[in-house]
C-alpha cells in the first residue's frame, strides 16, 4: 500500500480507537448474537439480534437517522449498511415488545432507504456511500455494496410486511435487481471461472469475496424469495449457497478463519470479532438451509477460538499481515 494510503488507514483506524467519544467502530463491533426468534420459513424477526445497534448512542441527524463518525477527512457520514442494521435491530425489539418507539425507529430507517435509492451508471437502483473509502483500492464516492443491497432489502420487506405499504415492496424490488446483475452491468454479482456465483461486498478487481458480507447479503436474497416467491430469487440463493459449500474450505487456514480471499501472498485472517461473527453466521445458515456443512465449520471455528494456542497464532499472523500490507 502506498505511503499516503497507509497513513490514511492508520489515522482512520487507530484514531477511531484512541480518540475520545464515539466512532464508526462503536457501531460495527457489537458482539454477534443469533436471534432465537427468527424462522427459516417465514419473514419475521431478523436472524441476528442487532440489539446494541438498535440502541446506538449516536450521532444522529435531525430526523433520527444514525450517522457514523469516521473522523479525519471523512468525518460524519450516512452509511446505508449501518442504517439497515439499525432498522433491523429496532424491528426485532418492536416485534418482541410491541414498542411504538421501536416501530417508529425501524420505519424511519426504512423511509431513509426508500428516499435514498439512486440509479448508478447502468440505471440500476443502489444505495450509495458518498465518501471515499480505503480498502484494497480507493473506493471513490459514490460507491455501492452487495452488503448494503442485501440488508436494505431485508429491512424494506419487513416494513412492507408490517405496514402493508407497497412503497416499501416497490423499493425492495428496485434494489433487488442489483443482486441479479453482474458487477460489469451495474450489479453486485461476480461469477468466477468455475461458475461459482458470489455477492461482493466491495466491488474491486480482482474480487475479494469478503465472507461476512456475502453471508449477510445472502440473507436478503432468502428474505426476498420468502416474501415474493420469485423463482429468480430462490435460484440465486441456491447458487450462492453452493458457492459457499464449494469454497468454505478456502476460508479455513487450519487455526482460524479468513476475512476474505485477498489474493495476497499472506492471507487476510479475520479479526477476533469477525471470526466470532463468522461462527454465528454459519450457525444461522445451517438453520436456513439444513446443510450440515455450515454447522461443521461453525463448530470447527468455535474450537479454534477456544484454543489459546490458536488464538495466539492468529494474533501473530494478523499482526504480520498488517505490517506487510497496511
Amino acid at each position: 500500500m502506498p505511503f499516503v494510503k497507509r497513513l490514511a488507514y492508520y489515522q482512520r483506524v487507530f484514531g477511531a480507537y484512541l480518540l475520545p467519544g464515539n466512532s464508526q467502530l462503536t457501531f460495527w463491533h457489537e458482539e454477534p448474537e443469533a436471534n432465537a426468534s427468527a424462522r427459516a420459513d417465514q419473514l419475521g424477526p431478523y436472524y441476528m439480534t442487532f440489539a446494541q445497534k438498535a440502541d446506538y448512542t449516536g450521532p444522529y441527524d435531525a430526523y433520527g437517522i444514525p450517522m457514523l463518525d469516521y473522523r479525519g477527512r471523512i468525518k460524519v457520514q450516512y452509511n446505508p449498511i449501518a442504517i439497515a442494521q439499525y432498522g433491523l435491530g429496532n424491528y426485532n425489539l418492536y416485534v418482541r415488545d410491541g414498542s411504538p418507539e421501536r416501530r417508529q425507529k425501524f420505519l424511519a430507517a426504512s423511509n431513509w432507504l426508500v428516499s435514498n435509492l439512486e440509479q448508478n451508471a447502468h440505471a440500476v437502483w443502489v444505495w450509495n456511500h458518498h465518501f471515499n473509502w480505503e480498502y484494497r483500492d480507493t473506493l471513490k464516492a459514490p460507491w455501492y455494496s452487495g452488503l448494503a443491497q442485501g440488508q436494505g432489502v431485508s429491512l424494506l420487506l419487513r416494513a412492507h410486511r408490517d405496514t402493508g405499504d407497497s412503497t416499501y415492496l416497490y423499493a425492495a424490488r428496485r434494489a433487488f435487481e442489483s443482486l441479479l446483475r453482474s458487477t460489469a452491468t451495474g450489479g453486485v454479482l461476480y461469477t468466477d471461472d468455475r461458475g461459482d456465483v458470489w455477492i461482493e461486498e466491495y466491488l474491486v478487481t480482482p474480487p475479494t469475496h469478503i465472507l461476512n458480507g456475502l453471508i449477510w447479503a445472502l440473507w436478503g436474497v432468502h428474505d426476498y424469495s420468502l416474501e415474493t416467491a420469485e423463482p429468480a430469487a430462490r435460484e440465486l440463493f441456491n447458487k450462492v449457497v453452493q458457492t459457499m459449500v464449494r469454497n468454505l474450505e478456502n476460508y479455513d487456514i487450519g487455526f482460524w478463519s479468513l476475512y476474505e480471499q485477498s489474493g495476497t501472498r499472506m492471507k487476510m485472517l479475520a479479526s477476533p470479532f469477525y471470526h466470532r461473527l463468522h461462527i454465528v453466521q454459519l450457525g444461522i445458515l445451517h438453520r436456513l438451509t439444513g446443510l450440515h456443512v455450515f454447522a461443521e465449520y461453525a463448530e470447527r471455528w468455535r474450537a479454534y477460538a477456544a484454543s489459546p494456542v490458536k488464538r495466539a497464532a492468529a494474533l501473530g499472523y494478523k499482526c504480520a499481515f498488517k505490517l506487510c500490507y497496511y
